[in-house]
């Protein structure tokens, strides 16, 4: 069998795409790699831009989707001036595996899903050969087109399109909870990362987090780890479990690669996460939604790559603006400036014993 469109990632960008398009009759094979025994670290938040997708499609989400508590601020804090200042934030916080395979769930029957993972990509003369890794075998199929939504390490951006991306090494631990107030906090601590790290509560979990430059990441998270323990009063000695992956961060326009040809990209393969925040999962489903009602508005390559690529301008634009806002946040001595000054924070009563 040659399929339409081969999509490769199942998370919300792929899900979302092969939901949508499959009411324009292509056959569909969905590869999924997910596996729930080494979930990708992610804090699991989802922000109020997706929530209002969400309310578009006329999604409701089911309970067993969210993880307590609820979050309605963020805790910032500095390591290196020891300065916090909480700021309003509405994310609803999730079990991001099962939310993927909620969005997975929405997926039609009449779309072929295989559990997998692809090994090699290649371009021939009748359209493309992918191989996969299913259950420690080795399968070929052929398709016509290829959508990349396999994230950071996209197999599919690194065959067909050499834009390679600044990438972080995000590594995060889980921990017993214990009785510690509830919180999400954001933390800098430039002597470690340039980029920020996380700490929240799923449940009677405690994930603490953070993105680092692959040279010495392993070492930076350690020595980090420990400034986490010592700043906020916690016990980081006994990890229950460790994750670790590549993320990337866009630094400039030529970063978003929606693709032609034959192949397109979207969520975070097309370069679609803030660069200041590392969200991804709303400009996942959006650039989802466009490739995939650029498929149903015609079945001509170039047609699609056009009218998907004047869809997703705006999406563009708006992660221009976070690769601005990043300069303002990880620059120490604005963000210095920017917090002391207790612009847009908000003050938090702390709770009596």
């Amino acid at each position: 069998m040659i399929y339409d469109v081969v999509v490769v990632g199942a998370g919300p960008a792929g899900s979302t795409f092969a939901r949508v398009v499959a009411s324009g009759g292509y056959k569909v094979l969905l590869i999924d790699g997910q596996n729930p025994e080494k979930p990708k670290p992610c804090g699991g938040l989802l922000a109020p831009d997706a929530q209002k997708l969400f309310a578009r499609f006329d999604f409701t989400l089911p309970k067993e989707v969210l993880a307590d508590p609820q979050i309605f601020s963020v805790k910032t804090a500095d390591l290196v001036t020891r300065r916090v200042r909480y700021y309003p934030r509405y994310y609803l916080n999730m079990d991001r595996y099962r939310f993927d395979d909620f969005l997975l769930s929405l997926v039609p029957n009449s779309v072929e899903v295989v559990k997998g993972r692809v090994e090699r990509a290649e371009r021939r003369e009748d359209g493309f050969r992918l191989a996969l890794s299913v259950n420690g075998e080795e399968r070929v199929v052929s398709a016509k087109r290829i959508v990349g939504a396999d994230g950071a390490s996209s197999i599919v951006r690194r065959t067909f399109f050499s834009r390679a991306m600044m990438q972080y090494v995000s590594i995060q631990e889980s921990y017993p909870a214990g009785e510690k107030n509830p919180f999400y906090s954001c933390i800098f601590d430039s002597e470690t990362s340039e980029s920020c790290s996380w700490m929240l509560f799923k449940g009677d979990v405690m994930i603490y987090g953070g993105a680092f430059l692959p040279n010495g990441c392993r070492e930076a998270f350690e020595k980090q780890r420990g400034r986490v323990a010592d700043f906020f009063g916690v016990d980081l000695s006994s990890p229950v479990s460790r994750e670790a992956c590549l993320v990337m961060r866009p630094r400039k326009w030529r970063d978003f690669v929606t693709g032609s040809d034959g192949v397109w990209l979207i969520g975070e393969a097309a370069g679609f996460i803030s660069a200041s925040s590392f969200e991804g999962i709303s400009s996942a489903i959006i650039s989802g939604t466009y490739l995939a009602e650029a498929f149903l508005k015609t079945d001509k390559d170039k047609r699609i790559s056009r009218i998907y690529s004047r869809l997703a301008r705006p999406l563009k634009r708006k992660l221009w603006f976070k690769i601005i806002k990043h300069w303002f946040m990880y620059t120490p001595l604005v963000r210095r400036l920017i917090m002391a000054s207790g612009i847009t924070s908000i003050k938090v009563e702390e709770k009596k014993k």
